[in-house]
């Protein structure tokens, strides 16, 4: 792959990775609150799993690029 392509896939990768997390940033209190009136516990769960998600997606990213010599 050239440089030129490799570039683009990797902004292409990074835009869609930060449009995922900007949409569930945005819904993510009213889906807290939804889930906290059923119990609180759920609700701190959900925000917990989304964060480390967002954190999760960037590792597994950097482990794919480190096996593929990137």
């Amino acid at each position: 792959m050239d440089k030129k392509t490799e570039t683009r896939s990797t902004a292409i990768a990074a835009a869609i990775i930060l449009l995922v997390a900007m949409a569930l940033l945005y819904f993510m209190p009213d889906v807290i609150v939804w889930l906290g009136n059923i119990s609180p516990w759920l609700g701190t769960a959900f925000g917990v799993l989304v964060i480390l998600g967002f954190f999760l997606v960037f590792w597994l990213r950097a482990g794919y690029q480190r096996r593929h010599g990137k």
